[in-house]
């Protein structure tokens, strides 16, 4: 049976200057809900990102799961408008947890691919005004999810999201954040993870590296 899951908001927007009680910051953090977007191997049309760690074919879509919404605001007491982590889809019933790298979503028109934890920045925290955000988000492995594009299509926000394929010997994406973030001195599970194909060329970039720092 087909594993299905609902968008609960979609978002695309261009970066502009953003304004908070305590900073002024140029990021495309604060995109903008829409009912219909078109989504390229490149990511979405009205869409781009500011910096250079952001955006291209690995990291065309980003996802953020609605659950964590609540997680936040149970333990900073305080309200999280979405989408507030910058993603482009707020997504519920998938999460770090249950999502592999080179698992296979078909959205609307579009199929997706995952391949990477995002790396988040500091902007979260500036933006939804929570110093400790950030940490936070490393600390559980909360990050969100990038996927690169195999069919190019419309989606809506009304559209499911349904698992097609998930590969055998791939792992999580808390797993993955895990061995990035906490367990950095593990030569097999860096060398296990890089393993897998459908990781992004960047990840496998900075784990190579890492590797060689390792071995000498």
């Amino acid at each position: 049976m087909l594993n299905s899951f609902k968008i609960k908001s979609l978002n695309i927007g261009k970066p502009k200057k953003i304004e908070t009680n305590n900073h002024v910051f140029i990021s495309s953090v604060g995109r903008n809900k829409v009912s219909k977007a078109f989504l390229s191997k490149q990511g979405f049309e009205d869409d781009s990102v500011q910096y250079k760690y952001h955006g291209g074919p690995d990291r065309a879509v980003l996802f953020y799961s609605y659950e964590h919404y609540q997680k936040w605001e149970n333990e900073y007491t305080k309200e999280f408008t979405i989408p507030g982590f910058g993603e482009n889809i707020t997504v519920s019933g998938l999460s770090e947890e249950n999502v592999k790298i080179g698992d296979i979503y078909q959205i609307g028109e579009t199929m997706v691919q995952i391949t990477q934890p995002r790396i988040p920045c500091d902007n979260l925290s500036k933006y939804n005004e929570v110093k400790t955000l950030h940490k936070r988000l490393v600390d559980t492995g909360y990050t969100g999810f990038l996927a690169s594009v195999i069919k190019e299509g419309w989606i809506e926000d009304n559209s499911p999201i349904t698992l097609i394929e998930s590969p055998k010997n791939s792992i999580t994406v808390l797993e993955a954040n895990h061995i990035f973030f906490h367990d950095k001195k593990n030569k097999d599970r860096i060398e296990y993870l890089l393993t897998i194909p459908e990781l992004a060329d960047e990840w496998k970039g900075y784990l190579n590296k890492r590797l060689e720092k390792l071995r000498e």
